[in-house]
């Protein structure tokens, strides 16, 4: 199909774009990598009357460090964030699950900042957000704002970005040293997940865990943070059965819901063995 007919602004500053966008109103919509929004328009699910494209906006571009954290731009692509030596070196929870993300293609394309705002509670990057305690900046007529990436997502589909607010960028605190996997089940290749489990800890010398973050992906209508198996980790000796143990409680405080491609039941069993999995798998035991 053929999208219907908008007017299309491609600003070269965020000053421009949040003006534009302010400008086009409510029904206009921002266009980062498009891999999630391309669609929709080509099926007429949503016809904007503009199409603010970020696309041009260097600003919004690349990683920087900013004391104890790095600061990712909204519009760096996938691609990107992978071969960041800054990411690689302060977050590697995040290159592990944006490995993940689709195929070459759409990492080539798709924008770190375009998945975390198009919400989708199968996304591999959101609950990657909430783990390692990001927070996003959003800019808008009024000025900037900050917000933690667990108040950030709200419902299915759905963020605390206002209708004349942009994503400039998202701020992760180091998590330098820390081991992280990304567990993933999904039915075939490149497709969105059923479940999945974004896991980093800190293990001392003494193989025992000082600290863990476990996020969890399409248990819920938001990503979920998993602190259950999180406080059943930290103190513990990086072990296989105190990580068992500490996986049953993955599925506490989530809410999964039973679709075509599994019923809550079974996403509440791969949510305590991906987790288990994922532990297991960073913490190297």
């Amino acid at each position: 199909m053929i999208p219907s007919g908008f007017d299309y602004v491609a600003p070269t500053t965020l000053d421009d774009a949040v003006a534009a966008l302010a400008d086009a109103g409510e029904d206009a919509k921002v266009i980062a990598g498009g891999q999630s929004l391309m669609p929709v328009l080509r099926l007429r699910l949503n016809s904007p009357s503009t199409l603010v494209d970020l696309g041009r906006i260097a600003e919004l571009r690349g990683v920087r460090e900013d004391g104890d954290a790095i600061v990712v731009g909204a519009m760096t692509t996938h691609h990107d964030v992978i071969t960041d030596p800054l990411v690689g070196r302060h977050a590697t929870l995040l290159t592990d699950a944006t490995q993940t993300v689709a195929d070459p293609q759409i990492r080539h394309r798709g924008t770190f900042g375009g998945s975390l705002a198009h919400a989708d509670p199968a996304g591999d990057l959101s609950a990657v957000a909430v783990a390692l305690d990001a927070t996003l900046t959003l800019v808008g007529p009024n000025g900037r704002r900050d917000i933690g990436a667990e108040d950030f997502f709200t419902d299915f589909f759905t963020t605390a970005l206002e209708p004349d607010e942009i994503l400039a960028s998202v701020r992760i605190p180091k998590h330098t040293g820390w081991a992280a996997h990304y567990e993933k089940f999904h039915r075939v290749a490149q497709s969105w997940s059923m479940v999945a489990v974004a896991a980093t800890v800190d293990v001392d010398d003494g193989g025992v865990i000082r600290e863990a973050a476990v996020g969890l992906t399409n248990m819920a209508a938001v990503p979920v943070r998993a602190r259950a198996v999180e406080q059943a980790l930290v103190g513990q000796a990086a072990d296989v059965e105190v990580i068992r143990a500490a996986a049953e409680h993955a599925a506490e405080g989530t809410d999964p819901m039973t679709d075509p491609n599994a019923d809550a039941e079974y996403r509440t069993h791969l949510a305590k063995v991906l987790t288990r999995r994922a532990v297991v798998a960073a913490a190297g035991v």
